[in-house]
């Protein structure tokens, strides 16, 4: 248990399990955590909580699908309300899915793009808009991938999502800099989660 205070407040989207458990864990070091994730994955999202009160931390649950802006919007309105602020962003919800550039299924495709861009973009605009009206800064990092710096086969989809990360993350950091926001993304290659099996 955490003896120390509370560095500032963080929201980790995905954060059920894989990556975004092990990041919302170790961000619970030194800030009280929000985690997210989607309504199928809510009794691991209270194990995160537990586990973060446990290291003498705050901690919120918020079940919301990023690929809604309403859903993104109130997320962020939420963890404002109940911890007090947003100085850190972790989008790291993302799905994956195989898809033949020549059988893939255009739906499978769009869920593809909705979740992983759209979502990322949603959470990238409405935790800047707040760490801006706060005026004390803030860290924004996205999930892109290896996928997301070369292609492979039975990856268009997945690859040009984590691309399409990669160019936003640099975008946003260009843009937000002067607000004394740094936004940076990470790109692991294949690990051992349920997003892989």
């Amino acid at each position: 248990m955490s003896t120390s205070s509370s560095k500032g407040i963080a929201l980790v989207t995905g954060a059920a399990q894989g990556i975004g458990r092990a990041i919302a864990l170790r961000l619970a070091e030194d800030f009280d955590v929000a985690v997210n994730d989607i309504s199928s994955n809510s009794q691991a999202l209270d194990s995160v909580v537990a586990e973060i009160i446990m290291k003498g931390r705050r901690s919120l649950p918020v079940v919301a699908d990023v690929s809604d802006e309403d859903q993104v919007t109130n997320m962020i309105d939420m963890v404002v309300y109940e911890l007090g602020g947003l100085d850190i962003m972790v989008a790291n919800a993302g799905i994956y899915k195989e898809t033949s550039l020549l059988a893939g299924d255009t739906a499978d495709f769009d869920r593809l793009y909705a979740v992983n861009v759209r979502g990322t973009f949603f959470c990238y605009k409405y935790a800047a808009i707040q760490m801006v009206s706060q005026g004390r800064g803030g860290r924004i990092i996205g999930a892109s991938s290896l996928a997301g710096k070369k292609g492979a086969s039975f990856c268009a989809g997945y690859s040009s999502t984590k691309f399409a990360v990669r160019g936003m993350t640099q975008s946003a950091a260009s843009e937000l800099g002067k607000y004394g926001i740094t936004v940076n993304g990470y790109a692991p290659g294949a690990i051992d989660t349920p997003l892989c099996r």
